[in-house]
This record gives structure tokens, sequence and C-alpha cells, in this order.
């Protein structure tokens, strides 16, 4: 049996050969990842949810910075929002950016340790 087919199907990958839409896709996520704050504050939420106030606290920005990354994550479709209260709260947009983001560091964690790669 593949490894693919032993996932839960929200954890298989699409198999479809990517087209022109879907690298530009890609490409665009690949984007909006490439500035570490933006990659902070989408670690920070695939962890949870949270306000601005509480995200700016958390990754040592400004929240007039982190207020305009997540404008670009929002529009970009990365992130969404609610209401809750005067607040407003923030949460990744699918699982799928959560693995990606989470790999992503976990990948640039053994990178910077030296600890061996593994799958």
């Amino acid at each position: 049996m593949p490894h693919s087919e032993k996932l839960p199907p929200a954890q298989q990958p699409h198999l479809r050969a990517p087209d022109a839409a879907r690298l530009a896709e890609a490409s665009g996520l690949f984007s909006m990842l490439s500035d570490p704050t933006r990659l902070h504050l989408l670690w920070l939420l695939a962890r949870q949810e949270a306000d601005v106030t509480s995200l700016a606290e958390q990754c040592a920005a400004s929240r007039t910075a982190v207020s305009q990354h997540l404008a670009k994550l929002r529009l970009a479709g990365l992130v969404d929002t609610r209401r809750e209260g005067k607040h407003i709260v923030y949460t990744l947009s699918d699982g799928h950016l959560r693995r990606f983001v989470l790999e992503a560091l976990s990948h640039a964690d053994h990178r910077v340790s030296g600890k061996a790669p593994h799958d």
C-alpha cells in the first residue's frame, strides 16, 4: 500500500500534476512566506488563534506592523478573521497551510540545529 493511502484523506497529497494556475498560486504562497515576520505570524496562528495585540507581543513587532502583515495575509487568503467583542481574532485559513508552515519551520530547525533530516 502506498504511503499516502495510510494517511487520513485531509493529509493525503493532491496528486494532480500542477498546471500554470496551481504553480502561480503556490508561488504566491512562497512569496507571502518569504517575510520573516509574516512567517512568524503564521507559525503563531498555526498554534492558536489570536488578536493583533497578542500577536504583536509574541513576535516582538509593533502593532502597526503586525496589522499590515495580517492585512496582506488576509488579502492573500491565508488567514481568516472573526469578531469577538471589540477584538478581531485571526486564524489560519486551512489545515494545508498549518501543516506547510509547521513543516517548513521543522525543516529550518534541522538545518539550523544540525539534526539529521527524516521523513
